[in-house]
């Protein structure tokens, strides 16, 4: 088996870490500093709230292209295919919390909120986020994890709309992505998803890319990758991971977890303190 210990971001200021309340399932918190690495499109499969902490990035979020500046919020909706990178010679620094749609409305939220912008909010609104995100990467115990997720819930409803029907065209492929998530295991053909939606298989593939600003395999490889990080949040080991996602071996899963979540399967692992994961650096 081979190791990813010595896999890295391709700067030496580029830093990642993830941390998961052991009480709470679905919550993640994540916070970065990056100047070199440019992470690939991928998403979170839950919804991302963040704060601007340092810096100037760089997104492709919706089809266009976005900045998100020092004190600013950074907000993603469940499944929102974004990309991320520094945008000048300095480095960006932000910290995010990933919560899952069911656990929205535990801490005063609405699962049905959707984010129209996903860079806003006044600088005096960003540090009260910001603080709070500092003291929930500190929070040990369970009551101050709670207390503070409240808060910042509460901080980011100004920014948050209810979501009414879906169009007509996303509701379409819906039923698309559920076969992807079903199947990541298999290889998937033009022909089966353009089935599963009711479409020529090249009307589909356009109809696709304009609604989700992304081919059929960039969202596929997008959704192995987060549910890899799933299973490895679990305790799983990372060979297993990889044959259950769909990546030929375990070096293809380290290489998609390393360059759209910037960090390794071992080390992922290891920073959420997982028994008997391997030691990373």
């Amino acid at each position: 088996m081979q190791s990813d210990a010595n896999i890295r971001f391709e700067g030496p200021e580029d830093r990642a870490q993830y941390r998961r309340p052991a009480d709470r399932p679905g919550v993640e918190f994540y916070r970065a500093r990056i100047r070199d690495h440019r992470f690939e499109a991928h998403s979170h499969e839950a919804y991302g709230l963040g704060v601007i902490t340092d810096g100037l990035g760089r997104f492709r979020w919706r089809g266009g292209e976005h900045l998100a500046p020092q004190a600013s919020l950074m907000l993603m909706n469940p499944a929102d295919l974004h990309t991320g990178q520094s945008a000048d010679a300095g480095c960006w620094a932000y910290h995010m919390v990933y919560l899952d749609e069911d656990l929205l409305p535990v801490y005063g939220g609405d699962r049905s909120w959707r984010f129209d912008a996903a860079v806003s909010g006044s600088p005096a609104q960003a540090q009260a986020v910001a603080r709070c995100m500092r003291a929930l990467w500190l929070a040990r115990e369970p009551l101050a994890v709670d207390s503070l997720l409240l808060e910042l819930v509460e901080l980011i409803r100004p920014q948050a709309r209810v979501q009414g029907r879906p169009a007509e065209a996303a509701g379409r492929f819906e039923p698309v992505l559920d076969f992807m998530r079903s199947q990541l295991d298999q290889p998937m053909s033009l022909e089966q998803l353009a089935a599963v939606a009711g479409l020529s298989p090249f009307h589909f593939l356009r109809s696709f890319r304009a609604l989700h600003h992304a081919t059929p395999q960039q969202v596929l490889m997008a959704l192995r990758s987060f549910e890899a990080k799933r299973l490895l949040a679990l305790g799983q080991a990372p060979a297993e991971v990889a044959a259950a996602t769909g990546f030929s071996d375990q070096s293809h899963l380290t290489r998609s977890l390393l360059c759209r979540y910037g960090v390794t399967p071992a080390a992922y692992q290891r920073q959420l303190g997982l028994p008997g994961a391997r030691r990373a650096r």
